[in-house]
């Protein structure tokens, strides 16, 4: 009756809906979108290293971002101060 017998787990042959066939990466990895363009994604480095790479790329920003991210700013205070109806005539003579 298989008192004595210990129970053999049951084997599935089971692929992911969407990984492609041809075997690129593993399909249970879950991985950030932006992994690939982070330098402090690596395991393997310390704490002190991953620390000073993060103040690298905080030193050394993306110039077109920052200036796209001053013109979304103006642009809300602008629309802030319209909405709050501030009367931009005494910046003026």
């Amino acid at each position: 009756m298989g008192l004595l017998k210990t129970r053999k787990n049951k084997k599935f042959n089971y692929q992911p809906r969407y990984f492609d066939d041809k075997g690129e990466g593993n399909p249970f990895e879950i991985k950030h979108k932006f992994d690939d363009f982070r330098k402090t994604v690596e395991t393997n480095k310390s704490i002190k290293t991953r620390f000073n790479e993060a103040l690298e790329d905080y030193k050394n920003p993306d110039k077109e971002a920052n200036r796209r991210i001053l013109i979304i700013v103006g642009i809300l205070v602008l629309i802030f101060l319209f909405i709050i109806d501030f009367d931009l005539s005494i910046f003026f003579s």
